[in-house]
């Protein structure tokens, strides 16, 4: 029986996930495999496109014999992928560097320029993209490479994201679907097609970049001895998809008004579905396309499950051990605050140099009050984004929750307590293979749009806010948030 395959390609890892159109309850089969990243120099993140097409071929090779023992065989496969990767290729589509990844921050001077002494051309490419300045962008990254590895810009036939690379190694083609297109800093959405000024900035020519296609383009796999591998039948059809934040989104159901979609993995991400696009008068949300009637809005973070991993190496314990230990501590952590910008920070505050701190450390605070307040800190941060979505979106009326937090039930309860609303957990927490999923059945016509697409997503548990608790963390957030401000602008 045919069935259809969501991958998602993340930082850490490549996951796919098989299900059948008629039941998206049942997992037929799942796969995962690990991509390393490397770290070059401080603040540098780059991957090897070679070692991601290899993990792909991994997954999907497992995947596909998983469908055939058990009498299934792949029809159509949607990919989610992470945003903001940057590579240079030749006109074969082969690397010509490592890429780029959104955590990378290089090109910090590139991004202030257009903060400061460059700020009305900086505004002007947030109002025409939608996408915040910071080093992640690709934009920003093209204007790092003009600087520091000229000869790079000009022998590239191609610069493209890791989608883009693997999208023409399965079809042939490049094509950029509009969702990926967005994240870029250098795309237009109104017009469909690359800003000339973003263009000029970055120094790159438009011939280098790929094809705009919708989210939903399909194309039939290239059969060669490299695809081979995958395990594919020959009349596989594949569906570009999106980016893993608007995937998310689908995926967990976001869809309506009054759902937040809160993510945390290595990073973190909250989000609102709109049907307008939306600029933030201060840069600092950014818009994504998901289909021409849907556009994400939100902010991501830098910190979020990468704060807990943190914490397990500083006090040597594996998690639940830490997650038990923050247990033991009331909400607030009795006056303990944490800033988590270990990696500097995307949303709210833009500032790659933001750095992380904990604030009125006295004698009572154990190892367990660190704890608990990093974990608080992370969400605090998360919460602060929503109250920008809150002031141009409206209020949110539930969570949907997912990523690798979401396995924790102290940590979620957390989130309902300070948001004081319900917090809804995803039956499947493969929320950006689930969105691709989803978005095979609008392509086929299985769903008459995408709202009646993310009507099919099931929930787990629905975990409510304690009022008691809710109250106590009220405060606590007013005192985190005046801190956070107190010290950012010293």
């Amino acid at each position: 029986m045919d069935c259809f395959v969501g991958v998602d390609v993340g930082t850490t890892n490549v996951k796919a996930l098989a299900l059948l159109p008629s039941d998206l309850n049942t997992i037929l089969a799942h796969a995962s495999a690990s991509v390393d990243t490397i770290n070059p120099e401080p603040g540098q993140a780059e991957q090897d496109v070679t070692a991601i097409w290899n993990a792909l071929v991994t997954v999907m090779a497992d995947v596909n014999r998983q469908l055939a023992r058990a009498g299934h065989t792949a029809s159509h496969v949607a990919f989610s992928t992470a945003m903001h990767s940057l590579l240079a290729m030749d006109n074969a589509g082969k690397p010509m560097s490592h890429a780029i990844l959104w955590s990378d921050n290089r090109a910090e001077e590139q991004a202030n320029a257009l903060r400061t002494s460059q700020k009305a051309l900086g505004d002007a490419i947030y109002q025409q993209t939608g996408t915040p300045i910071h080093p992640m962008i690709p934009l920003c990254k093209l204007a790092w490479l003009q600087q520091h590895d000229p000869r790079l810009l000009r022998r590239a036939a191609r610069f493209g994201s890791i989608k883009e690379y693997l999208w023409h190694r399965l079809t042939g083609v490049f094509e950029i679907d509009f969702s990926m297109a967005t994240a870029t800093g250098l795309f237009d959405p109104a017009k469909q097609q690359w800003s000339p000024q973003a263009i000029a900035f970055a120094g790159v020519r438009t011939d280098q970049l790929s094809a705009f296609v919708p989210t939903t383009q399909q194309r039939p796999l290239q059969i060669n001895d490299d695809t081979a591998q995958l395990g594919f039948s020959a009349n596989v059809t594949l569906v570009i998809g999106a980016s893993d934040g608007c995937l998310a989104n689908l995926g967990a159901g976001g869809i309506k008004p009054g759902v937040t979609t809160l993510t945390i993995g290595t990073s973190g991400a909250i989000r609102q579905t709109v049907k307008e696009p939306l600029r933030d008068p201060h840069g600092r949300l950014f818009c994504y396309w998901l289909d021409k009637d849907h556009y994400v809005v939100g902010g991501p973070t830098n910190n979020g499950g990468n704060v807990l991993e943190w914490i397990e190496q500083l006090v040597q314990k594996k998690t639940q051990a830490v997650l038990d230990e923050a247990e033991t501590i009331a909400p607030g952590a009795d006056g303990l605050l944490f800033l988590p910008y270990l990696q500097g920070e995307r949303a709210p505050l833009w500032n790659a140099a933001a750095r992380g701190a904990y604030l009125n450390i006295d004698f009572q605070h154990t190892q367990a009050h660190f704890v608990r307040a990093a974990l608080e800190g992370v969400l605090f941060n998360l919460l602060s984004i929503n109250q920008l979505l809150t002031r141009q979106i409206g209020p949110s009326r539930v969570i949907h929750a997912n990523g690798g937090f979401a396995q924790s039930r102290l940590w979620v309860q957390m989130l309902a307590d300070m948001a004081g609303i319900p917090v809804r957990l995803n039956t499947s927490n493969e929320s950006g293979s689930m969105g691709g999923i989803l978005l095979i059945c609008k392509a086929l016509g299985l769903a008459k749009s995408l709202d009646e697409a993310a009507d099919r997503v099931s929930f787990g548990d629905t975990i409510q806010p304690d009022p008691t608790r809710s109250r106590a963390y009220q405060q606590v957030f007013r005192n985190w948030e005046k801190a956070r401000t107190q010290l950012l602008n010293d």
